[in-house]
């Protein structure tokens, strides 16, 4: 898994309930993390891994976010 899949995971696992996944992916192109088209394509690409389904991430995605989130703290 690429950072950019790991930053998005952990995007998701973080967002507020009025938050779609288009906005975090909007959000993240703002930051230009990645353009729109790179990140519509990660939201494919993750869900196809079963990471997401319905908007939201299922056990393993949200064990795997969890897991992130510990990576990236000091």
């Amino acid at each position: 898994m690429d950072i950019n899949e790991k930053i998005l995971l952990l995007a998701i696992l973080k967002k507020k309930d009025d938050e779609s996944l288009m906005d975090i992916v909007a959000t993240l192109e703002n930051t230009q993390l990645f353009s729109l088209k790179e990140g519509k394509r990660l939201l494919k690409k993750l869900k196809s891994e079963e990471y997401l389904t319905d908007g939201f991430l299922t056990l393993k995605g949200d064990l795997i976010a969890k897991q992130v989130e510990q990576e990236f703290k000091i």
